[in-house]
């Protein structure tokens, strides 16, 4: 009877070569690598951050179609939100996430309808914008907010506190898009929960059925550890596989999700080898 110690091993190694081994043009050993490890490096002021919260953000279900693409890209809404700068957007429009909308309408005239009823997306997006402002201003600058990230890195036992806080500081969030940002700040032990990865790992009884997205994120940072690579690591192996998204390389672009195929392909070699 394998260890759990080896069967995350196992799974980890067949996730790394799956893609390459498909023959696909241009989808090498080489170009798995070159997703593995953090490439953004960090913003330098509270405005950067500003934007990185909300490019996080909309990676949600329908929210990138339906804000990102609406406008030509996140970073489209610098007018609005006056250079993203998390000050200035408090002192000009409060509480009043019906007045963001208003002025985004105006200055960016979205495509497509634009829903105003408090739960549709465009309004929580809204909110968003106007809780990330407020969570940002209990910092002095950029480097305060690291240094307070830093502290949860550091402790294991600490970690998921951090995007715990965060989804419940931030309207619209959540656990997952908090990892997410995190993630792509270089911080390489905050793997996202995400779909693709809740798909694999249940499948494979690398986790439970109906695991919430903080067990999840503990199954995750667990076979990264018995892989002996970083959570990040880990996280995009899997993500890659699932998404098909090489937004990188954008020759490559999107090749599909090969999720299915792989859960499959994992689950005979683990029985195979037993």
């Amino acid at each position: 009877m394998k260890t759990t110690l080896e069967i995350d091993r196992q799974i980890y190694e067949l996730a790394r070569g799956y893609l390459p081994s498909l023959n696909i043009p241009g989808v090498t050993q080489a170009l798995i690598e070159k997703y593995l490890n953090p490439p953004h490096p960090r913003p330098t002021s509270k405005d950067g951050l500003y934007l990185r919260i909300l490019e996080s953000a909309q990676n949600a279900h329908m929210k990138a179609g339906v804000i990102g693409k609406s406008i030509g890209g996140v970073d489209k809404l610098a007018p609005v939100l006056i250079g993203f700068n998390p000050q200035a957007v408090l002192a000009r429009y409060g509480d009043n996430w019906q007045d963001v909308l208003d002025q985004i309408e105006k200055e960016l005239k979205p495509r497509g309808q634009i829903r105003k009823m408090p739960q549709s997306i465009w309004p929580r997006y809204c909110r968003t914008i106007l809780s990330a402002a407020r969570f940002l201003e209990q910092f002095e600058s950029a480097d305060k907010f690291y240094d307070w990230v830093d502290f949860f890195e550091r402790d294991e036992r600490a970690r998921a506190s951090l995007p715990m806080l965060m989804d419940r500081e931030i309207d619209g969030l959540g656990f997952a898009l908090s990892c997410d940002f995190l993630k792509e700040l270089g911080y390489a032990n905050f793997p996202k929960p995400d779909v693709h990865l809740r798909h694999i790992f249940t499948e494979l009884q690398l986790s439970p059925v109906g695991v919430d997205d903080y067990h999840l994120f503990n199954a995750i940072i667990r076979l990264a550890r018995h892989a002996s690579v970083t959570p990040y690591n880990a996280d995009k192996v899997f993500w890659l596989i699932g998404s098909g998204n090489f937004y990188d390389d954008p020759l490559i672009g999107e090749i599909g999700s090969h999720e299915k195929d792989f859960v499959e392909f994992a689950r005979l070699k683990i029985f195979e080898d037993k």
